[in-house]
């Protein structure tokens, strides 16, 4: 019988599909650039593969983009065709939640992984996705109760132990517990410095208590880890960013944004050139810069052309206020209305996600185009309802910032001084002592 990486069982054709299965999954929970190439060369050959495909299915919808659905429903198909010569009832219970996010029900899918945890709670797919996706629907107290409901089992002898020690680290943080923590997030790379997600969770505590100088020092320090690290690696980059305005320096933000997380002659960025995190990245920084006085000349211009192509594509409801500060930074109100009309339809739809882009991520959307048309007391109008759902965007503390600092100079702009201060408290809380407030929130 064929095992998986914590010794489930695993219904595969042969041994090397089994072997190839489990170092897709290695690499998976280390964000390997090459996580894909073993599995996609074992389902050329052996494409009856149960959970071979369905781990396919998972990884391409993992970008977040509309045109990897249909991709994603053939690899569900022969994952099916497959299990009717045998499966197992949790591989079962797999293709189920891969079919709900097919389908555009969320919902459905975590629960299914939270049954899935909880009869099996060493199976890592089922437990590394729902913490995937807790984050992206802004849900950190769920996302550590998932965490604490499986750890129990797992121990230093499974492989992802570090993956496990990471993702406690990041849900303790993003629910406001840094001291807890931070140790975590370090024990993850000292057993493998290679866990950039441990890495990111460290960057992320150090970032919170406005602790740059150690945050830079860690990110240099384990930067020559990341040579075979995928976007995320990016990511990381784009948190030194953060820290250097942290502490003033925007020209090495600046640099940052060029050499390092929006190098446009980049293997990864040439790979992925419309990510939804390298997006997301590249939009917030040059937002943030512009804000603080620096010119960013015609870097706009490429983001806005991949906005433009995203219109209609939803799936990332995080991602929709980046694109239409993007559209409307290079002058584009004509793809901004198009952006609008999107939402709308998306939102009339039956995806799981269809209200939250309907009654959050479309006003906010209608209230920068209309904040960047000079019409800052509708803009204001518009936002009063949203504000307090903006978390249910997801993303962390770090990268809301850049959704309240918009609320802000919105509130400021429109002469509601109260308000604008309300959004300025509202940046301090999340981070210790409000230091990003005075950093980034400036007068100018």
């Amino acid at each position: 019988m064929n095992l998986d990486l914590h010794g489930l069982p695993l219904t595969a054709p042969s041994s090397a599909a089994a072997a190839a299965f489990n170092e897709t999954c290695r690499r998976y929970l280390t964000y390997r650039a090459d996580t894909v190439q073993p599995l996609f060369a074992t389902l050329a050959a052996e494409p009856g593969f149960v959970m071979g495909q369905c781990l396919k299915g998972y990884l391409l919808l993992l970008a977040c983009k509309q045109a990897m659905v249909p991709i994603a429903a053939g690899a569900l198909a022969q994952a099916r065709e497959a299990a009717a010569a045998g499966a197992t009832a949790r591989e079962r219970m797999h293709l189920a939640a891969l079919q709900a996010w097919v389908d555009g029900h969320l919902e459905r899918a975590l629960a299914l992984w939270d049954q899935i945890s909880r009869e099996h709670p060493t199976d890592l797919l089922a437990f590394r996705l729902a913490h995937f996706h807790l984050f992206w629907l802004g849900r950190p107290q769920a996302m550590l109760a998932s965490v604490e409901q499986v750890r129990p089992h797992w121990h230093e002898g499974l492989p992802g132990w570090g993956s496990m020690l990471a993702c406690h680290c990041f849900a303790l943080e993003e629910c406001g517990r840094l001291d807890q923590a931070e140790p975590l997030g370090r024990a993850a790379v000292a057993l493998d410095p290679q866990d950039i997600w441990g890495t990111h969770a460290v960057a992320h505590v150090l970032e919170m208590q406005g602790r740059q100088t150690d945050g830079l020092a860690w990110l240099t320090q384990q930067s020559g880890h990341w040579a075979e690290g995928n976007n995320l690696v990016h990511h990381l980059w784009w948190h030194a960013a953060l820290m250097h305005l942290g502490q003033g320096d925007t020209q090495t933000a600046l640099t940052l944004y060029d050499t390092r997380f929006r190098n446009l002659s980049a293997p990864l960025t040439q790979a992925q050139p419309d990510l939804y995190i390298d997006l997301q990245n590249a939009i917030s920084m040059l937002y943030r810069l512009e804000h603080l006085g620096v010119p960013v000349g015609a870097r706009w211009r490429e983001l806005a052309d991949h906005a433009q192509a995203r219109v209609g594509d939803c799936l990332s409801a995080f991602s929709l206020p980046h694109y239409m500060l993007a559209l409307l930074a290079d002058g584009r109100d004509a793809a901004a209305q198009q952006l609008l009309a999107g939402m709308h339809g998306f939102g009339q739809g039956n995806d799981d996600q269809a209200e939250v882009v309907r009654e959050v991520a479309l006003p906010l959307c209608a209230a920068m185009r209309e904040a960047a048309a000079g019409d800052m007391a509708g803009a204001l109008g518009r936002l009063g309802p949203v504000l307090p759902r903006l978390p249910e965007l997801g993303g962390s503390h770090a990268q809301q910032e850049l959704l309240t600092l918009f609320c802000w100079r919105t509130a400021r702009a429109a002469g509601a001084s109260a308000e604008a201060e309300r959004q300025r408290e509202a940046a301090g809380r999340h981070f210790i002592g409000g230091w990003r407030a005075r950093a980034v929130f400036r007068v100018h």
